[in-house]
This record gives C-alpha cells, sequence and structure tokens, in this order.
C-alpha cells in the first residue's frame, strides 16, 4: 500500500462515524432532510420563525410547520406553534403578533396570531395570492397575485366577456409562455393594498401599480424582496419590467413609487436605466432607498451594484462601483450606517459589511453559502448557512467572533451517513488565468472513478454550497463512491465581471479548455482518482456542455448525462422563451442577424463524431430549453447506434422537484454512471 493510500486509511479511521448504522448518503436521505425555510424576526430581536418542512414520499409533497426560536435563551430548540398549523410565509407585526398565510377553503388567507394565542383570520381573499407584505405600522398590507387587468383583487366590479367555445389559446405578442407556464393573456402578477381596521381587511383591494403592464414581483423567481414599503406607509416601491412586444429580449427592470392608496399612477425611479434594477429597500429613517442596478441592457448576469438613492432630493450614488462583486441580497443595519450584503467569492458566498459613508467593503463570515441576513437591534446577525457538507440551518454572529450554530435541524439523519471530504484547488486555465475547482470525495482508502460535474447558468458556480437537485454530496455516494469533480471556468461567478463575461460568444472556447486542463490537473495531484475511469454530468449550459464534449472531447469519458442541455443553436434560438439570454450570450443579435454567431458552437453540427454512451433527461414543462432539444439529441445518439438512453419528466420544469421523480432521477443516473465505470453499489 502506497504513502498516500496509508494516509487515507488513516484519515478514513478518524473520521468514520462512531453509529453502527453509519452508511452512504442516498437521494431518499437527501428528500428527508428537513428544510429550514427563511427566518423573519420580531421587532425587540427576541424571535425568529420559520418554516420547518418534512417529505412526504408517499403523497410526491412537502409539508411546513412554523416553529419559534427564542434567540434570548442560548441553546434554546425550535418549536411547533400551536394553532399554526399548516401556516406559511409568517412575518411579525409591528405590534409583535404573527401574521402568516393559511388556507381556508381552497384558498390561502391572512391570518393574525398573538405569541401564545389563537390565529384569528383577517382576509377574504377573492383570489389566490403569491404573498403579503404588512405595513411599517401594521394598518395596511399588500399582497400580490396573479390578476387579469382589475382595479381590485377580487375584480368584483369587473366585467369580462364569456370566452368563446374552442380551447385554443391565443396571442398576438410573446411571451406565449414562460419557464414552465403557458401566458394567460392580460394576467400579470399585480399588487394590491388593504386598510386593516378591526382585525380585519377591509375592502376588496386598491391596485398599486396603476396602468403599468408587468409582473411585479417578476417572474419567474420574484419575490417579496422587490418590493418595500416607505417608512411612514404612504409609499409603495417595487420593481416591475414593462411588459409589450420586447418584454422577451428585455433586462429592463425598473424600480417605481407609487402612494399605496393607489391614488395616482407610479413613478419610474430609474427611468435613466435601460438595465436591470432591482431589490428596492428602505433606511431605518426612511430617507434612502438601497437597490442594486446592472449597467447593460439585455445581460441577465451584469455586475449587480449597490446603489442608494436620497428619496427626498433624488441623488442617487453608486456605493460598490470599485467592489469587483455582485450585490445578491440587501439587508440595511438598524443605525443605517451600513449595509449587509451577500456575493459570490471564490467557491462561498459570505456576508460582507459596506459602509454606506466610503463604500468600504469588509468580508464577515468565510466558508459556506449564507443568506437570509437579519440584522438585529443589539447589532448581532442572524442569517442561514449551508454548505456541501449539509444544508441550512441558523446561525448567529456578534461583532467580531465566531459565528455560533443555533439550529441543528438534520443533526440525527446527518450523523448515520458516511462523512466526505471536500478540497478545493486551482490551476492555470485557459487565457493564463486562474481558475478554482473542488474534489468531493467518500472517506474511503480505495481509488476513485469520477463523476466530473459541469455547472449551468453559464453564470453560476459548483461551490461549497447545498443543492436539492444537483448535489455533490449523494454523487458522491452513488454506487460504490465516486470522486466528483468540478471546475469553476471561465463565465463563473465570484471571480469579477470579467472573468464572468468572459464566456460571451465563447460557449465551446474557453470553457471546454478550463475543463480539459482542471480535470488534467485534478487527476494529476490525487492519485485516488481513476483518471482513465470517469463519467461527465451536466444540465443547463452544463447539458450543452455536454452536448459540446460529445464532439469536441469524444474520448475522453465513459459515459456522459445530459441534462435539458442546447443540442441545437438555431432551434433554441427561435424556441426558448427569454430571448435576451440566447441572443446576449451569441453577440447580441437574433439568430437570423448573425447566424454564424450560433453556429460557432452548435454542437448538432458536430453529431458525426458523437461516440460516447449518454443518458438523456428532460422535462417536459422545460420553456427554457424545451425538451425537444433533449430528444433531438436523443434521436442523433440513436441514429449513430450509440448506447442511449433518455428520461423525460412530464411533470418537471428545468429543474426536477417532485421528491419521487428526484430519486428517480439519482436511480437513472446513479445506475448509468455505474453501468459504464463499472462501480456497484454497496452492501
Amino acid at each position: 500500500m502506497t504513502k498516500r493510500m496509508l494516509l487515507l486509511a488513516a484519515v478514513a479511521a478518524v473520521l468514520a462515524p462512531t453509529v453502527a448504522s453509519a452508511r452512504p448518503m442516498t437521494a431518499t436521505d437527501m428528500h428527508m432532510m428537513r428544510r429550514l425555510g427563511a427566518p423573519e424576526v420580531s421587532p425587540d430581536g427576541r424571535y425568529a420563525v420559520f418554516s420547518l418542512s418534512t417529505t412526504d414520499l408517499a403523497k410526491n409533497k412537502r409539508n411546513n410547520v412554523l416553529h419559534l426560536l427564542d434567540l434570548s435563551k442560548p441553546g434554546s430548540a425550535p418549536q411547533p406553534i400551536a394553532g399554526a398549523e399548516g401556516g406559511h410565509d409568517a412575518v411579525f407585526g409591528p405590534d409583535g403578533a404573527l401574521y402568516f398565510l393559511k388556507a381556508v377553503g381552497d384558498r390561502d388567507q391572512l391570518h393574525r396570531m398573538p405569541l401564545g394565542g389563537q390565529a384569528a383570520v383577517m382576509s377574504d381573499f377573492g383570489a389566490d395570492v403569491g404573498g403579503f407584505k404588512l405595513s411599517p405600522k401594521g394598518d395596511a398590507v399588500l399582497v400580490w397575485a396573479d390578476q387579469r387587468d382589475c382595479p381590485d383583487l377580487a375584480c368584483a366590479a369587473t366585467t369580462f366577456a364569456a370566452k368563446e367555445p374552442g380551447s385554443g389559446r391565443t396571442y398576438d405578442q410573446l411571451f406565449v409562455r414562460h419557464w414552465d407556464t403557458w401566458a394567460e393573456p392580460g394576467t400579470k402578477s399585480r399588487i394590491y393594498t388593504f386598510p386593516i381596521a378591526g382585525g380585519r381587511l377591509q375592502g376588496f383591494g386598491t391596485r398599486v401599480t396603476g396602468s403599468l403592464v408587468g409582473d411585479t414581483p417578476s417572474k419567474p423567481f420574484g419575490g417579496g424582496e422587490e418590493i418595500d414599503w416607505s417608512k411612514d406607509g404612504k409609499t409603495v416601491f417595487f420593481a416591475l419590467r414593462e411588459a409589450g412586444r420586447i418584454e422577451p429580449t428585455s433586462t429592463n427592470l425598473d424600480i417605481f413609487a407609487a402612494p399605496a392608496d393607489g391614488s395616482a399612477e407610479p413613478t419610474n425611479l430609474t427611468a435613466d436605466n435601460d438595465a436591470t434594477d432591482n431589490l428596492p429597500t428602505v433606511s431605518p429613517d426612511g430617507r434612502t432607498l438601497a437597490y442594486f442596478a446592472m449597467a447593460r441592457p439585455g445581460y441577465e448576469a451584469d455586475r449587480q451594484v449597490l446603489m442608494l438613492r436620497d428619496l427626498a432630493s433624488g441623488r442617487v450614488r453608486a456605493l460598490t462601483q470599485g467592489w469587483d462583486r455582485s450585490v445578491g441580497s440587501i439587508a440595511w443595519a438598524p443605525d443605517g450606517k451600513s449595509i449587509l450584503v451577500t456575493a459570490d467569492d471564490t467557491l462561498e458566498t459570505p456576508i460582507f459589511r459596506v459602509d454606506v459613508a466610503s463604500g468600504k467593503v469588509a468580508r464577515l463570515t468565510g466558508e459556506g453559502h449564507t443568506g437570509n441576513v437579519h440584522a438585529l437591534p443589539n447589532g448581532a446577525l442572524l442569517y442561514t448557512s449551508n454548505s456541501i457538507q449539509a444544508p441550512d440551518d441558523l446561525f448567529l454572529l456578534r461583532g467580531k467572533g465566531k459565528p455560533v450554530q443555533l439550529t441543528a435541524v438534520n443533526k440525527a439523519l446527518l450523523a448515520e451517513l458516511d462523512p466526505v471530504t471536500v478540497d478545493r484547488f486551482s490551476f492555470t486555465g485557459a487565457n493564463g488565468d486562474k481558475v478554482w475547482g473542488i474534489k468531493v470525495k467518500p472517506v474511503v482508502s480505495k481509488t476513485l472513478p469520477i463523476a466530473f460535474v459541469v455547472h449551468g447558468g453559464p453564470q453560476g458556480s459548483f461551490g461549497n454550497g447545498w443543492s436539492y437537485r444537483w448535489n455533490p454530496r449523494a454523487f458522491a455516494n452513488l454506487g460504490s463512491g465516486y470522486a466528483v469533480v468540478s471546475v469553476d471556468f471561465h463565465g463563473s461567478t465570484g471571480y469579477g465581471q470579467a472573468f464572468t463575461d468572459s464566456i460571451r460568444n465563447n460557449w465551446g472556447g474557453w470553457p471546454l479548455e478550463d475543463l480539459q486542463k482542471g480535470l488534467a490537473f485534478a487527476t494529476a495531484q490525487d492519485p485516488q482518482l481513476q483518471a482513465d475511469n470517469a463519467c461527465a454530468l451536466g444540465a443547463s449550459y452544463g447539458g450543452y456542455m455536454m452536448n459540446w464534449i460529445e464532439g469536441q472531447w469524444p474520448d475522453r469519458f465513459k459515459c456522459i448525462v445530459q441534462h435539458d442541455g442546447v443540442f441545437d443553436a438555431r432551434a433554441m434560438a427561435y424556441e426558448t422563451e427569454e430571448l435576451w439570454f440566447d441572443e446576449w450570450e451569441h453577440g447580441g443579435k437574433a439568430y437570423y442577424e448573425d447566424p454564424a454567431a450560433f453556429e460557432r458552437w452548435n454542437p448538432v453540427n458536430h453529431v458525426a463524431k458523437w461516440k460516447t454512451p449518454q443518458l438523456v433527461i428532460t422535462g417536459e414543462k422545460d420553456y427554457r430549453i424545451p425538451y425537444t432539444q433533449g430528444i433531438a439529441a436523443f434521436t442523433a445518439l440513436q441514429r449513430r447506434n450509440i448506447p442511449s438512453r433518455l428520461v423525460v419528466f412530464p411533470d418537471e420544469n428545468h429543474w426536477v422537484l417532485k421528491p419521487q421523480n428526484s430519486i428517480q432521477w439519482y436511480r437513472e443516473v446513479g445506475n448509468w454512471l455505474n453501468k459504464w465505470t463499472g462501480s456497484t453499489p454497496a452492501q
């Protein structure tokens, strides 16, 4: 046995779990993890409320239970809130009571519950609502819902013509469909305000967006972070991209200010910027609006610069223009002298403090993927953090001390599972640039086949974060164990905007070179990796790269797993919904204006060189990269008589989200990798 193997054996002995039932983590284990929802904090900073969800595999769904944590008592454990069963999206009001949504019949309604008291229904919404935001004084509430062009939420005073017979949808402009939903003409996500009196919402709701046509929050991923109240409760700030014939080519979200009573049309506060502006967040004294702004229209992954707007004078200041990172979230410190933000930074997503006066940035946390930051009245920070090792838990950071973990919601299950190691590495990649990667391995003394995973986006990262979709720890425990290797190629986030931009017009160039050099470096440096026994896997852009590798690196891998990847750039240009992304990535023009830019990196042009066995996975509700791209790739494989398999999920979109489907996904992927690498499930 080599010295390296002896060392690995020693490490395995030290890190081996002490419980007798220790075993590899499975996809089922991943879905049985309790998931901690976004926390909210009471006005005095004493309590945090959040949901803990569990999976009901038989019903193929998750169930949320609201929990309360007393932050004033060290070592306290989250407690389920009696009387709030089935509640979700809970917040504290200025009166200290809990407000949350809970189903009454077949529709969510707003409830109020004093701590230790009984929940009371406050609303009778005439439509399904997406969420709500309580006013600072607690005398009004704002809700958002998908609704037709009505002045109130219930469309109580609106008459619509009866639908003529026939099931056909008709459209006169794009979007026809978006993400995983067919558009309903005239229906948008709109915001409405309700006054509160006598413990009940009054009236049918007043539309705040006036004559604007567009979704707020934005679709498909926007939420309450895109809306805020003024401190006096008289104004609502919100982000919206105005719809129209050009909406699928526009990234121009603007921030609007509107009277909360709907008495006047909204005012566009960022009309001078034709790129994205978002996350409006009012300062504690109500005088300043923080938000982020991109600079380049049509680019969805431009740097997100923290901006400050003086609400009285309208003066705007770019606070982080000199910081080459992209602000992902915004939270004011209670004294208004600093702002807490998160940003990707070399395989991690830490919290940073930005000084309002100087713009100076200080990193506050180390490893892990942080989020849901709350600055408490006593100066401490409450936040969630996860890593490749474990999903989200709550943490508290006081001053310059070390973070204190407040919850361990999956401690028992994690203790049953075999550990993994996480190692970071860097090498010289394309263009002579420093490129980073990460390795995840089970703690064993034998050599391991390689699962070489390629992230999507492409402006993203396979960094030190937990995922319930592409989970490195789950991949490492497929079969009898894999070394999971990933590379943050040119185009990834967390390394400065120039590095992120470098993938434009370069999809199959520098990123492929980085992947080739990164895998060569990892295998040369780590003898535990079976360099000649590797499979490659990727989804979205990573799926595109799988199809590109088939024609450009055909002799490297034993097998390929391609999920929702682009196969034919020409078809993609006319079938995808958010045209701004595809056109920006290929130079900013439509396909018919510059076909050569799309064809340069088009996998379909190299099918004659394909030879690697490929598993193709797609979802019928994927309108980002339509499932026909997957069928086309499978057809190409079959016509070339290459071993191949197609898995189609009729009820999934660009992601696989349902627990049973995800477990099937991992089973199919594991079987495919095991077949071609010779790995077998542990006995």
